[in-house]
Order: C-alpha cells, then structure tokens, then sequence
C-alpha cells in the first residue's frame, strides 16, 4: 500500500491528473495551513507596523499593502510545496488575481465601514484574513492548482483563438471581393 501511495504522489508531483489519497488530502490541508499561517504572520507584521506603529496610513491602505505581501507570499509557497503544481505559473497566477480582484474591494470596503464605526483595526483585520482563509483554500484547491481545470480552461481559449482565427477573411479575400 505504501508503494501505492508513492506512486501516486509522484503522478501529483508531475501534474497529472490523480486522485489524492484520504491521506495526502489532509496533509495537503496541513501544509495550506501552515504556509497560510506564515502569510498570515507576515500580514499581521505589516499591517501593524504601518498601522499601529507608525501610524502613517489609515486601516484600508495599511490592509491593503498587507494583503499583498501576504497574497505573494501565500501563493509561492503553495504552489511549490502544497499542490506541487508547476504547469502553467502565469496563468495560475491570473486565477489568483481573479480571486483577489473580487475578495479585496469587499474586504477593503467591509473592513473599512467596520473600522471606521469603532470596531478595534486589527481585529478587522484578523476577521478578514480569517475569511480570506477558507475562501482561499477552495479557490486554490478546486481551481487554481487543478491540472484538469487548468488544462480544459487552455484548451479551449486555444481552441476559441484558431477558430476566430480561421474565421477571419484575408486582406486578399477583401480586394477580389472589391473587384468582382
């Protein structure tokens, strides 16, 4: 069984479709945890130190440099040491990016009325990075690092590209219609 087991991660490692294992399921979630957890630390850090601290920015824009950092940070490790996924970085990249274009006006705009009526900046923001949290993980898991998302998703840009492509008339095409 523990050969099995092997092979499987090496048939994730090498980003082809497989099926985790109950197992590798709950190590995968683990290791989310703990690199969201370092992200989380190094966003807290941040968001501190130029909220609290200095006091040089109000809550959103010290929230907002903190998130990215966080979202950088997050996001290397994960796809190196969590999904062990290598194919596709940019566009991989562009899913995150989709992700946090919707997450962060909601929590910029939400946590800033939070604030702004009493309640405590960190704990805004504790609060955001906490629902950040689990909505990160299903987004990462069920479309960012899934091969079989990603490689469907390509497919068909690739195909939609070389179909408008092949539709398109030729300058050739325009000047004999003209002269007929």
């Amino acid at each position: 069984m523990e050969n099995n087991e092997k092979i499987k991660q090496a048939d994730f490692t090498n980003n082809q479709a497989t099926k985790l294992t109950r197992k590798q399921q709950v190590i995968q979630l683990l290791k989310f945890i703990a690199f969201s957890l370092s992200a989380g630390v190094w966003q807290i850090l941040t968001f501190e130190l130029l909220y609290n601290w200095t006091s040089c920015l109000p809550w959103w824009p010290s929230y907002l440099i903190s998130i990215v950092i966080s979202v950088v940070w997050n996001f290397t490790f994960n796809r190196k040491y969590t999904f062990k996924s290598a194919s596709n970085v940019p566009f991989a990249m562009l899913l995150v990016i989709v992700y946090y274009a919707m997450f962060i006006p909601v929590s910029v705009f939400g946590g800033n009325a939070l604030e702004a009526s009493g309640w405590n900046g960190t704990l805004v923001t504790l609060l955001m990075m906490l629902l950040n949290f689990g909505t990160e993980y299903l987004w990462d898991r069920f479309v960012v690092f899934n091969d079989n998302l990603i490689s469907k998703m390509l497919n068909h840009h690739k195909n939609q590209t070389q179909a408008a492509q092949s539709n398109e008339i030729a300058p050739n095409d325009i000047t004999k219609d003209r002269n007929d």
